[in-house]
């Protein structure tokens, strides 16, 4: 079943606004707030199990990815949302709304560029931006609680003078730490098309703008099913929170000069999951006939990516600071009676 949101009054396409946070018509301005949104609203199209379907508005015939949930008309520009796609299992637990809108989001991304400290000059100006596209991606977060028992030995050092010596004292001490954490809302992507790394970096999301999930917030934007369940990805959940884990430990043994672990046990058990799609600007650009993939969040504005380096300003970079380094330690020999070279 494909689904089209047809304005009551004008009989245009409504697609979902990232700045009013309602399903808005282009053409009238109508808006309905997607909580109170009425289901006789919607339009339907029965469809097979295949993956073409026919375009409500024009007639077009599409074809879609096996794993698109929500998609655009390329021929009239119609959002649609594939119902079966999104329902039953394959039903979003949450979803987190864009807030920034298509122009915002290549002011941001220009924005950007021009904070490139090693990129291209002609990189910066950020006009070569072949695409931008609003995409909901498939999200698994994870309620998770890991039982950490860690054994080491902990040292302690101090200085002390007596007379004309100086003296170091060490002593050495068995550390047993039992810790209890739990992490809440632990999120990995899922799906197989996605950069993980890059998915990774836009975090964090605002978790408080989680709503309830519901079709029209789709409308107008990409998005695409899990590829992946819960059960196996787990595994990358776990390792997510090991830096963490990590981190806790050796703050829960600030007291000692260094700590050195010897045995180390964690047990990460999963409480909760639960499918969310996340907002995500893909934007591509093009530079001397190659397509650079940067990635915003749809949320905070964030970009993460990898921009072309210029040689001339590393080199520039380079040099630089070499010759401050050595001005540096002129100075310093100077100042210790070693007279400037």
């Amino acid at each position: 079943m494909i689904i089209h949101y047809k304005c009551p009054n004008c009989g245009d396409d409504m697609s979902f606004d990232s700045e009013s946070g309602t399903l808005s018509c282009p053409s009238c301005g109508r808006e309905d707030s997607i909580d109170q949104f009425s289901e006789d609203l919607i339009t339907t199209t029965m469809e097979d199990e295949t993956k073409e379907y026919h375009c409500e508005n024009c007639g077009a015939v599409l074809i879609t990815d096996s794993d698109t949930v929500a998609t655009r008309c390329s021929f009239c520009g119609a959002g649609v949302v594939i119902r079966e796609r999104v329902s039953g299992t394959l039903a979003p637990t949450y979803v987190i709304p864009f807030s920034i809108s298509r122009d915002e989001a290549v002011a941001t991304f220009k924005k950007w560029c021009k904070h490139g400290l090693i990129t291209p000059r002609d990189f910066m100006t950020a006009d070569r931006i072949k695409n931008i596209t609003g995409m909901y991606v498939p999200f698994w977060m994870y309620d998770l609680n890991s039982r950490v028992k860690v054994s080491g030995v902990g040292t302690k050092v101090r200085q002390y003078t007596s007379g004309d010596y100086i003296y170091t004292e060490t002593k050495y001490y068995r550390v047993f730490r039992d810790i209890n954490l739990d992490y809440v809302k632990v999120p990995v992507d899922a799906s197989k098309k996605m950069d993980d790394e890059l998915m990774d970096r836009l975090e964090p999301y605002p978790y408080n703008q989680l709503k309830d999930f519901k079709t029209p917030y789709l409308a107008g934007f990409i998005a695409e099913k899990y590829n992946f369940n819960d059960d196996e990805l787990l595994p990358r959940a776990k390792t997510k929170i090991e830096r963490f884990l990590d981190s806790y430990i050796q703050s829960t043994v600030s007291g000692y000069s260094s700590f050195m672990p010897e045995e180390k046990n964690i047990d990460s058990l999963k409480k909760k999951s639960y499918y969310v799609l996340l907002p995500v600007w893909m934007v591509t650009y093009n530079y001397k006939q190659k397509d650079y993939i940067f990635a915003m969040n749809g949320q905070t504005g964030k970009v993460v990516g990898k921009p072309p380096i210029s040689t001339g300003k590393m080199a520039g970079w380079f040099f630089g600071v070499a010759g401050v380094t050595v001005l540096i330690l002129r100075l310093v020999t100077f100042f210790m009676g070693g007279g400037l070279l």
